[in-house]
């Protein structure tokens, strides 16, 4: 046995906080497990903590003992599967890891699962670090948001991946100060409301832009410390936009240093490879019947949203977590259905906490399936998050704009069946990073037709994704139109805004979400029909729908929209009053690369038509969108 590393010292004042974590209620886990500053008589200690429950033996190794493998034992407190070990001193940015004995004597060693902070890969140490000190700018954003009734606001979502978003010269990483200087602008100038973040939990695999975890309280050192990520959240707040951040609670990787087989048994996964296994990923299943993964879990998330003031946490893979069949597993409950009990009882307790401890937070599924009341209450039987992607929306809205327009007649349904349930949950419109990579095509190379008609028929698009009811995420670039797939590994191809057309669709971009945030009827009521009215919905042949969106004031704005190469002239609808229309939105205008000149008042006249008492004329030239609004109502009507 090597000499022993100096003074050792080991915790007796964690008996309540185990008892809780093994009981799966210790929802602040991260205050005691992990790496922390901790006093002990006017000393400065390093206090170590590790869930190892079948270990024989735990070390701690690390840059302050040369990598020992044998002089700084850890205790099993209470013989609860806790392990601890103090040392003098704080070596902040300092390397460990923890080396542990097996049941069957095997040697392995591991990062810390509650780490703060950890190596660049791929160097796989955890670091020392002190997660307390940053002074925050952003009080007045904090108790603003508050006072927030998100359901009937605004909200349009930028999202990102921080290392391809913008890059040095060298293709190196914008690093998180980096960013804070040139993105929370950009956001704020192109009006968007929130970005949503791709994971930024530690990950080994850059291809698996972070959705593949192995720390889950450590942010990543791709592109900093944590307190530089810190600091790009203050500056977003200090422009008044929220940072929504990406989290996965489904799986984990197979790295050797990770969570798999953390003391050579099945710590956080089953003790079953064909229930533990994602084939599709080659990762693990996190094991929802132990408490610990639960307590491990929803502490990482209530962690990100303390120390990290984040807005929300939009959950991943929600329905790998809700079936046990996912992917194809012959795996059934003890009823006999495919749901997993665990991971639903799992998802409405992490819900409800999150919600008890950040009430202003908000918690969004990305969930592919009909799974009912997702965005339900807890005590009102669903599954207690505020908000879904809707994907329904999203594949069939694509898939009618990718066809031929001369064949979009024979598949009107995709743009009018999303109307018969968008207002079954609370919905987000996402066209995510999922849509433009692996031979999906950019947004813009999914629009039929030549170089013009493709940022015709994209400005009509987004158009369309900002009148139907539900919030808005747009993936970076989108915006600008690049004709280039996502890649991780570069940045933004920014050079196509030496382009005329790519600046105009920027341009109209940057409109949209003025007028979504200005016009209250365009997402005041997303959740019933009281905010939504159709107009014309059967005109298949001719690619054109129409509708109105109403707030509680019962102010309209009317949405026409041309899916059609064809200029139609003189469209009569009807409207509720006579008197002056205004155009609030023309996707056709010359400031935006089309061809409409101005946007001239419209002026109703007494003709009854669609069930109105009064009607206007309206032009559509192709693919144009139209946002139209009462300006001046005339004396009796």
């Amino acid at each position: 046995m090597a000499e022993l590393y100096k003074n050792l010292y080991y915790r007796n004042d964690l008996d309540e906080s185990i008892y809780l974590f093994n009981e799966g209620k210790n929802y602040e886990s991260y205050e005691f497990m992990g790496c922390h500053k901790y006093k002990l008589k006017r000393k400065t200690m390093t206090s170590f903590t590790v869930y190892a429950p079948r270990a024989r033996e735990v070390f701690l190794i690390g840059d302050f003992n040369d990598w020992n493998a044998n002089n700084i034992p850890m205790k099993n407190i209470n013989n609860s599967g806790i392990w601890n070990v103090c040392i003098e001193n704080f070596y902040e940015y300092n390397n460990y890891k923890y080396r542990i004995i097996t049941q069957d004597f095997r040697e392995i060693e591991k990062s810390d699962p509650y780490a703060f902070y950890s190596e660049f890969r791929p160097a796989t140490a955890s670091k020392i670090y002190d997660i307390n000190g940053y002074k925050w700018s952003d009080n007045k954003f904090m108790k603003n948001r508050m006072k927030k009734d998100h359901l009937h606001e605004a909200m349009s979502i930028y999202e990102l991946h921080l290392g391809s978003w913008m890059r040095h010269f060298d293709n190196n990483y914008y690093s998180y100060d980096d960013l804070c200087k040139v993105l929370p602008d950009y956001v704020k100038n192109m009006g968007f409301t929130h970005v949503e973040i791709m994971p930024l939990t530690e990950y080994p695999f850059d291809g698996s832009w972070g959705y593949q975890v192995t720390g889950y309280f450590s942010i990543t050192s791709r592109y900093g410390d944590p307190k530089g990520f810190m600091r790009l959240v203050d500056e977003f707040h200090k422009r008044g936009i929220s940072v929504i951040l990406d989290w996965v609670p489904v799986h984990f990787t197979r790295d050797a240093h990770g969570l798999s087989k953390f003391d050579g048994s099945e710590v956080f996964e089953k003790n079953d490879e064909y229930r533990s296994a994602v084939e599709g990923w080659g990762t693990l299943y996190f094991d929802f019947y132990k408490q610990q993964v639960k307590n491990f879990l929803i502490s990482s998330a209530l962690f990100l949203l303390k120390y990290f003031h984040i807005d929300g946490l939009r959950v991943d893979a929600v329905s790998a977590m809700l079936y046990l069949n996912y992917g194809g597993k012959n795996l059934v409950n003890e009823y006999g259905g495919h749901e997993n009990l665990e991971a639903i009882e799992f998802v409405k307790e992490l819900n409800s906490v999150v919600h008890l401890y950040h009430s202003d937070t908000i918690m969004i599924a990305e969930e592919s399936t009909a799974f009912p009341n997702l965005t339900k209450p807890v005590y009102a039987d669903g599954l207690g998050f505020d908000y879904k992607w809707n994907m329904g929306w999203m594949n069939d809205t694509l898939y009618y704009m990718e066809k031929d327009p001369a064949f979009r007649k024979y598949h009107h349904d995709k743009l009018t069946f999303s109307i018969t349930y968008c207002f079954s949950e609370n919905y987000i419109l996402p066209f995510s990073h999922d849509e433009v990579v692996h031979l999906k095509k950019s947004m813009i190379n999914k629009m039929p037709g030549d170089y013009d008609t493709k940022f015709r028929a994209l400005r009509a698009l987004y158009a369309y994704q900002y009148a139907h009811p539900g919030k808005k995420l747009m993936f970076m670039g989108d915006e600008i139109g690049t004709f280039e797939e996502w890649n991780e590994n570069k940045e933004l191809s920014w050079s196509v805004l030496n382009y005329e057309k790519h600046v105009q669709l920027q341009e109209f971009v940057k409109k949209l979400n003025q007028v979504y945030k200005d016009e209250k009827a365009l997402h005041q009521i997303d959740d019933s029909y009281d905010g939504y009215n159709w107009i014309e919905f059967e005109n298949a042949d001719e690619n054109i729908i129409a509708f109105e969106r109403i707030d509680r004031e019962n102010n309209k704005i009317l949405c026409f929209f041309n899916f059609s190469p064809v200029y139609r002239h003189k469209y009569r609808y009807g409207v509720d009053h006579k008197g002056i229309y205004k155009i609030v939105l023309n996707s056709a205008h010359k400031n935006f690369g089309g061809e409409v000149q101005r946007n001239t008042p419209l002026y109703s006249i007494d003709y009854s038509i669609h069930g109105k008492p009064y009607s206007i004329d309206i032009d559509l030239p192709p693919y144009q969108a139209l946002f139209v609004k009462l300006s001046k109502k005339q004396i009796g009507g």
